[in-house]
């Protein structure tokens, strides 16, 4: 398999993978970010052990790939887990703000912000190991 059909076959694992972290059971999960384990890892990590058992992992690709790989998680649990902080803070301000100071028939906002955005470590780290043997199946019965 192409490393890039790997690597896009791992991310849909991931997020299929989340139907069954998430309590109650909700199939709608497959089609947002954030959770367990994070596909955008699983992703980048399938890819970056896909290039370097091809290529080698002393190979200039690899260290390509890797960084990239590094800026994607970096980005997932960090960056992107503190917006999610953010709206969660924001949605609780915004109902506490509407129930004390403001009538009924006025909102601050239609709807609430978007919290489960980002990741914790956790699901990062899952979501690499998930890449990572992902690639590897892939080496050792398809020889890519």
């Amino acid at each position: 398999m192409s490393l890039l059909a790997i690597s896009i076959l791992s991310l849909f694992i991931a997020q299929f993978l989340k139907i069954f972290f998430i309590k109650p059971f909700n199939f709608y999960v497959f089609f947002t970010s954030g959770g367990m384990p994070s596909s955008h890892s699983s992703f980048v990590s399938t890819l970056a052990f896909s290039v370097g058992l091809k290529y080698g992992f002393n190979s200039d690709l690899f260290a390509i790939v890797a960084v990239f790989a590094m800026i994607v998680t970096y980005d997932a649990s960090g960056v992107r887990r503190a917006v999610g902080q953010q709206a969660n803070v924001l949605n609780n301000l915004i109902r506490h703000l509407e129930a004390k100071a403001f009538s009924d028939d006025k909102e601050i906002i239609k709807e609430d912000l978007k919290e489960l955005i980002g990741h914790t470590p956790f699901e990062v780290l899952a979501g690499i190991l998930l890449g990572a043997l992902i690639a590897i199946i892939n080496w050792y019965i398809f020889l890519l």
